[in-house]
C-alpha cells in the first residue's frame, strides 16, 4: 500500500510539477487588463530555465523550461517551447520518468498552433499530437491508439503555451485571470486568483513575486479526490514574469518545484 502511494505521488509529481504549468495552470494567463502597453516580449530564443523537483522532503528530479528558436509551420513563423522533465536515479527505482512536451504558437502569441507530448512514465508509454485548425475553429487529437476532434474558442492555448502568453499580461493584486486553454481532449476557461504579491527566498535567489492560485475545477484524478488541494505558484514580479516555485499538497503528499538556474539554450530545434 505504501509502495503504492509513493507511485501515485510521484507520477502526480511528474504528471503535474514537472509540466510545471500545465492544465491544471494554464488559468495563469491573460488579465481582462489586456496585454502590457510594451510591446517587447519577457521571454526569447535561447531562454532556458531549470526547476529542482521534490515529492515531500524526497528529491525527485529535474525539469527545463526552454524557448527554441523560430520554426516555420504552413508557411508561417511560430515560436517553439520545450518542457523536459526527469526523474532522478533514486525515483527511477520507483517510477521513471522521461517526459518532452513541445509547444508552437502563432508568432504574434495569439493562439496556440501544434503541440506534442512525449510521455514515459513507469509503464505508460503515449505520444500525443495535437493540431489546431483555425479556420474550422477546431482542434484535432491523436496518441496512437484514439484520435478525437474538437471545438476550440478563438485565443485558446495548448497547457504550455499558454504559460508563456501569461508572461505578456498585465497582473494586479487580487485580479482574477483566465484564458481559453485546450489539450485536444476538451477546452475549458481556466480561471486563477492573484492571492498577493510576495517576496521569496529560494535556493537561486530572493524574488519579488506574485502569488496565484488556480482553480482546480477541471482537474481530475488526486486533486478532484483530495479534500482542500490547492496548487500555489509564484511568479516573478517584474518584466520577465519568470516561474520561480510551485507548490501543492494532495492526499498522497505534497510536492515543490523550484527554479534552481537560468541558463543559456542549447537544445537543438525540431518538429
Amino acid at each position: 500500500m505504501r509502495l503504492r502511494r509513493w507511485k501515485q505521488g510521484i507520477l502526480k509529481l511528474c504528471s503535474i510539477v514537472l509540466l510545471i504549468i500545465g492544465s491544471m495552470i494554464s488559468a495563469a494567463c491573460l488579465h481582462p487588463g489586456g496585454l502590457r502597453a510594451d510591446s517587447s516580449l519577457p521571454f526569447a530564443p535561447g531562454e532556458r530555465l531549470r526547476f529542482h523537483l521534490r515529492w515531500t522532503v524526497v528529491p525527485a528530479g529535474e525539469a527545463i523550461l526552454e524557448v527554441l528558436p523560430i520554426q516555420v509551420i504552413d508557411g508561417r513563423q511560430v515560436y517553439h517551447f520545450r518542457l523536459t522533465a526527469e526523474s532522478n536515479a533514486f525515483v527511477d527505482l520507483f517510477y521513471k520518468v522521461r517526459d518532452r512536451i513541445d509547444a508552437y504558437a502563432s508568432i504574434d502569441m495569439s493562439r496556440a498552433v501544434r503541440y506534442f507530448h512525449k510521455q514515459n512514465e513507469g509503464d505508460n508509454h503515449k505520444d500525443v499530437t495535437v493540431n489546431f485548425d483555425w479556420e474550422k475553429d477546431i482542434a484535432f487529437y491523436s496518441d496512437g491508439s484514439s484520435s478525437k476532434k474538437i471545438e476550440i474558442k478563438p485565443g485558446t492555448f495548448d497547457p504550455l503555451s499558454v504559460f508563456y502568453y501569461s508572461r505578456m499580461a498585465k497582473f494586479r493584486k487580487d485580479g482574477t485571470i483566465e484564458c481559453p486553454v485546450s489539450d485536444g481532449k476538451k477546452c475549458v476557461d481556466g480561471t486563477a486568483r492573484i492571492i498577493k504579491k510576495e517576496t521569496i527566498k529560494i535556493v537561486s535567489g530572493t524574488y519579488d513575486t506574485f502569488l496565484i492560485e488556480p482553480d482546480l475545477k477541471h482537474v481530475g484524478g488526486v486533486f478532484k479526490k483530495s479534500k482542500n488541494a490547492k496548487i500555489r505558484l509564484w511568479i516573478t514580479a517584474d518584466d520577465k514574469r519568470i516561474p520561480v516555485k510551485i507548490a501543492s499538497k494532495v492526499a498522497v503528499g505534497s510536492f515543490v518545484g523550484e527554479l534552481i538556474a537560468i541558463e543559456k539554450g542549447d537544445s537543438k530545434d525540431n518538429i
